[in-house]
């Protein structure tokens, strides 16, 4: 290669670096702005995966574009990271509506399906006191209805036969030694006789049995047994003829007056209910009725299977039409309330380390919020911490909000790590600031095939 080509390369360079900035300096004269409208982009990500970028454009596994991520406008830089800009038109496609977060009084009311059961308030069980043989059964059908005090059966009782022997040879003594002049021997005859009788009735001998017996002075074969209580004979252990000692139950009875309601709720639904809340009970097979009763206890433990608590309800029986092992709806009500801000139960995304909400700082600007709840209640939740009242907050559409926040916090985080850190004046002082011309021989050194654009074979 001479000398001339070499020149004429150079001139050639020359006029096309000349042409090229004088391009520039006219597209930037002559259209004013323009420099604002055209940005660079940071750099690209992946549209699966926001942590994935890449500093040119390219392509991910499925052949799509990697999305150019760009600086921020100065407007934005005060907001909080995740907070998202969402132009009216795209709201509106994506189905974005709002809520105004208001403090009120929060209330509950707990419906649960529930079990009656006998009273055990009310329920009897009735064993004979000495052994014996029953000789009479005047109670021999369950389900029967007995009064208090009512005669239940008669039995023959060994024991119960000399100890009416003894209480008559204490009442024959006490008359002969009443008119002794020794006082400690009336005294002594006195406290037999009492004696005597105390024993008669913890043997439970009805009191008219001992009356009578103290006016005939005839010793009677048959003892009564009573029922202590009023209620229903649910079941009967004897019959007639029957030997029974202390062991054998008698007679079940139970006061179906009243009736014990069980039912159980949930652990989150626990700090609504105390005992004395109203309850109301309707049931399948007394249509149309709904019974009135209150809480009465809340048992301290919880089910092991169903994590549910177990509490009990008392109800007013009168016409017995509630009948044990019946099932039943009942309904809560209670009465305590809780003044708080309250938001849609919607409104929250819940993940497993936090809940937040987005907040509409501004027409299509939505900031997250993380928030702590309190109890929630029909579809609403109290916000301890995070919401204030009157704040407007997105109840539909979230989802598609948070998504995008997710992305543009991920994008934030690569942008800081993207932005170049400024040269030190070290490393300025390190630069060699003045360069020489190239002089003949290092031009004739340049390979000018590279320079006419012109690629050496691979």
């Amino acid at each position: 290669m001479n000398k001339s080509t070499i020149i004429t390369a150079i001139v050639m360079l020359a006029i096309g670096l000349a042409s090229g900035y004088w391009f520039a300096a006219v597209s930037g004269n002559g259209a004013p702005g323009a420099s604002d409208d055209v940005r660079e982009p940071l750099f690209y990500r992946n549209p699966m995966n926001p942590t994935v970028t890449s500093p040119v454009p390219a392509k991910d596994a499925m052949g799509m574009d990697y999305v150019a991520v760009y600086a921020e406008d100065s407007s934005g830089a005060a907001d909080v990271a995740g907070t998202v800009k969402v132009d009216g038109v795209v709201t509106q496609n994506i189905g974005v509506r709002t809520a105004v977060a208001t403090r009120t009084d929060i209330t509950r009311t707990i419906r649960a399906v529930a079990r009656v059961d006998y009273n055990e308030g009310g329920m009897a069980r009735l064993h004979s006191k000495v052994e014996g043989w029953i000789e009479e059964l005047r109670v021999d059908n369950t389900g029967e209805n007995v009064d208090r005090d009512d005669i239940l059966l008669s039995i023959y009782s060994p024991r119960l036969v000399s100890t009416q022997q003894e209480y008559l040879l204490a009442l024959n003594n006490l008359e002969a030694l009443e008119s002794s002049p020794f006082e400690d021997i009336r005294r002594g005859a006195e406290e037999l006789v009492a004696s005597s009788r105390e024993r008669l009735a913890l043997f439970d001998v009805p009191e008219h049995q001992i009356r009578e017996l103290e006016q005939s002075r005839e010793i009677q074969k048959n003892l009564h047994i009573h029922t202590p209580v009023s209620g229903t004979v649910i079941s009967i252990g004897a019959r007639a003829g029957q030997y029974v000692s202390p062991k054998t139950e008698l007679y079940m009875i139970v006061d179906l007056s009243t009736v014990w309601v069980y039912a159980d709720i949930y652990e989150y639904e626990l700090p609504w209910v105390k005992v004395g809340d109203e309850v109301e009970m309707s049931l399948a097979g007394i249509p149309g009725r709904t019974f009135v009763g209150e809480l009465d206890y809340i048992y301290p433990y919880a089910e092991s299977r169903t994590r549910s608590i177990k509490v009990r309800l008392s109800f007013d029986n009168p016409e017995l039409l509630l009948k044990p092992e019946m099932f039943a709806d009942v309904v809560i009500r209670s009465d305590k309330s809780v003044n708080a801000v309250v938001i849609p139960s919607e409104a929250v995304i819940r993940s497993g380390k936090s809940e937040r909400v987005f907040v509409v700082r501004a027409p299509g600007k939505f900031e997250p919020v993380t928030v702590k709840l309190g109890i929630q209640s029909a579809g609403q939740v109290a916000v301890l911490e995070g919401i204030e009242d009157g704040d407007e907050v997105v109840v539909s559409g979230q989802f598609l909000v948070d998504s995008e926040s997710s992305l543009r916090e991920a994008t934030a985080k690569m942008m800081e790590l993207a932005e170049p850190e400024p040269a030190s004046d070290t490393d300025m002082e390190g630069m060699d600031m003045e360069s020489e011309p190239a002089s003949d021989a290092d031009m004739e050194g340049m390979d000018m095939g590279d320079m006419s654009g012109e690629r050496p074979n691979d």
